[in-house]
């Protein structure tokens, strides 16, 4: 069965088809940017063998390319499906279903669902709480059901690996009316990603997902970590936004809540102004004016003292939030590191993992260093693994399996 996957942001849509019986292989992917100009373009990795100019040849010159919206973006990847140069897909007729990665499901959605009319009013609802990501996975969910007519689509929220964490720990100290007539509490992101490190890990431990603790840490632009008892959320980093949590590139993670409100009575900021600031101007960006970890590194190996200061407050701050979660289980089997940072900067994991050495931790720097998928001595007391994140065969797989268990011929959409 080839399945489909769409990641659709405001003026981007990545794609990626998986064939997943069985052998969950990757056979194109791709994406289309700056949607909604002129001046678009089209990457892809669908040919075999690999063409890079084959997307020019059929579009035109790249960077140069006129997407005024989704829908033409879509259509762009459908014909691209259907061309001889994308040999390993045989047209659109091939593709069994479209997976759609959905941010915020709030708490509408506790599990991945089929697509239907009252799924779309859903994810409408839950906008308000993920204003900058539900609007556009909508634009790619009505592009696909135009282009890819009676295809059946499913949408694979972020948020629902966490509905199993327990009041207690997803509330805030708030008046509860805030939280019963407005829904304002954690939710946690990056769910997909967490969900499929912890599977792994369990593999690697040889034990039940049922009978693990893992604590899940996904780093890089943006970052949370998760306790996973028995395969299941029970605690993240992150709350009602993505915002919360661990530094993270240009937010700024856990702060006083009252610093909002000092910005805009002490230094008469507008509402905008403090959401730009947060979401745009914090995290590394707001300590050393720049976000990419690569190149604040190299900086901070230069002598920058403002560079080292925004690694020293990452690398304590996620292994603070690491202790936190090993207490929410009552001890750990293995610690994961995914996302661009986790699994492909082994000095950031020698420095966040130095802070757990008492704890039976050794890491073996040769391992490390080689980003293995094990990084620890044989006899560490806990295991750390390395996992690549692959949120992209998990929206697969839980595509597949909804197509092949739904009971309605053609799931209607808005």
């Amino acid at each position: 069965m080839k399945i489909l996957v769409l990641n659709s942001g405001s003026s981007s849509v990545k794609f990626k088809v998986y064939e997943v019986d069985g052998i969950n292989q990757e056979l194109a992917s791709g994406m289309v940017e700056r949607i909604g100009s002129k001046a678009a373009d089209l990457k892809c990795s669908c040919c075999f063998p690999s063409d890079p100019r084959c997307a020019a040849r059929m579009f035109g010159e790249p960077g140069k390319l006129d997407v005024p919206d989704h829908k033409r973006a879509v259509g762009m990847i459908c014909e691209l499906l259907q061309s001889d140069h994308c040999v390993l897909v045989k047209g659109i007729e091939d593709i069994a279903g479209i997976g759609h990665r959905v941010v915020h499901g709030g708490e509408e959605f506790a599990e991945s669902v089929l697509i239907d009319d009252e799924v779309i009013a859903g994810i409408e609802r839950c906008a308000r709480l993920a204003p900058l990501h539900n609007p556009p996975a909508l634009l790619g969910i009505r592009a696909c059901a135009e282009t890819f007519v009676g295809t059946p689509q499913a949408a694979v929220f972020d948020t629902a690996f966490h509905r199993t964490i327990p009041e207690k720990a997803f509330r805030y100290g708030i008046p509860d009316v805030l939280y019963r007539e407005h829904g304002i509490r954690k939710y946690g992101f990056h769910g997909t990603s967490h969900r499929y490190a912890s599977h792994e890990a369990a593999k690697l431990l040889k034990k039940p997902i049922e009978q693990t603790r893992i604590v899940s840490c996904h780093l890089g632009n943006g970052s949370s970590i998760t306790a996973v008892q028995g395969g299941k959320s029970i605690d993240t980093t992150m709350g009602l936004t993505p915002l919360a949590g661990v530094i993270m590139g240009t937010r700024p993670g856990d702060l006083d809540p009252f610093i909002p409100l000092f910005m805009i009575k002490e230094m008469k900021m507008s509402v905008q102004e403090v959401d730009d600031a947060l979401n745009k101007r914090s995290g590394f960006e707001g300590i050393c004016h720049h976000h990419d970890v690569r190149e604040i590194e190299e900086l901070a190996r230069a002598g920058d003292d403002a560079c080292q200061l925004a690694l020293d407050m990452f690398a304590y701050r996620a292994a603070r939030f690491i202790g936190g979660s090993i207490m929410a289980l009552s001890g750990c089997d293995a610690i994961v590191f995914t996302g661009g940072i986790g699994q492909n900067d082994p000095y950031m994991r020698a420095r966040i993992l130095k802070y757990a050495s008492h704890l039976g931790i050794k890491v073996d720097p040769a391992r490390n260093s080689r980003n293995e998928r094990s990084i620890t001595t044989d006899d560490s007391l806990v295991a750390v693994f390395v996992i690549p994140a692959n949120e992209e065969l998990v929206i697969a797989r839980d595509t597949a399996r909804l197509v092949g268990s739904r009971k309605v011929s053609k799931p209607a959409v808005a």
